[in-house]
């Protein structure tokens, strides 16, 4: 079984990405967003995401809508649609997602957003097949 006080432990995780736990159709990653940092626009193709905010505030930027989000608050992202999630607070902007299917490597940890950004462009961020 694999359990985690999910809150605490992203709480705790200074890492841009880290990835958790990886199955066979989903797989659970916490994020600390930096402010003044973001995600990035992406779109995801073939994979939903769902992402729950432990700590800070900011912004969700999906499908050409944007909404201000904050601790306890939950985002979906369907297959396909651009988004985006930006920190506009002065702390860092901490959550967990959950993607179906996996989107990462299993076990990868990127430290900061553009230590992530080259993993996939060189493509050493590949999801497990």
């Amino acid at each position: 079984m694999q359990h985690f006080t999910i809150a605490t432990v992203a709480e705790q995780s200074a890492d841009f990405r880290r990835v958790l736990w990886t199955g066979g159709r989903t797989q659970l990653v916490v994020m600390t967003i930096p402010p003044d940092g973001e995600i990035g626009e992406e779109t995801h193709e073939g994979i939903d995401q769902i992402l729950t905010f432990v700590s800070g505030t900011g912004e969700a930027r999906v499908g050409g809508e944007t909404r201000a989000v904050a601790a306890g608050d939950l985002v979906v992202v369907p297959s396909g649609v651009r988004h985006n999630f930006v920190n506009t607070g002065p702390n860092p902007l901490v959550l967990y997602t959950v993607y179906g299917p996996p989107e990462h490597a299993d076990g990868v940890v990127h430290r900061t957003k553009e230590e992530g950004d080259a993993a996939e462009a060189a493509g050493l961020d590949e999801p497990p097949a």
